[in-house]
């Protein structure tokens, strides 16, 4: 049980960190969103810009982490019990549900992006 809610932390903690990252990004890109905006680009595309941009990065974290994972797994194979070291679906779980939760802190901001009023970013500096 300890172990489920060390890991939900580190859930959150991934998904706030997700958040954080991708809503900077959306403030450092407010100008360029603005005039992509202002030239007639749709609330879908804005969107899906910026969910692109953010899951690019998400699936470059899960592959680094899945890597990362299997270079570990001598030293994790001692204190897993019941479960092997190189589980595929414990990893294919695990990779999807961080997949999911990157998506929808991608999506929040993501969304504020889709709705910003041109007028109001080309006059943000």
């Amino acid at each position: 049980m300890l172990i489920g809610i060390f890991a939900g932390i580190a859930l959150l903690l991934s998904a706030i960190g997700i958040y954080g990252v991708i809503s900077y990004t959306v403030v450092q890109r407010t100008h360029e969103i603005g005039v992509r905006a202002a030239l007639g680009a749709s609330g879908g595309a804005l969107l899906q810009l910026v969910l692109i941009n953010g899951m690019t990065l998400a699936a470059a974290g899960l592959a680094l982490g899945f890597a990362g994972s299997l270079g570990v797994t001598r030293l994790l194979s001692s204190l897993l019990f019941g479960v092997g070291a190189r589980d595929p679906l414990t990893m294919a779980a695990a990779a999807a549900i961080l997949a999911v939760v990157a998506f929808l802190a991608c999506y929040v901001p993501a969304r504020r992006a889709a709705t910003l009023d041109p007028l109001a970013a080309l006059r943000q500096s």
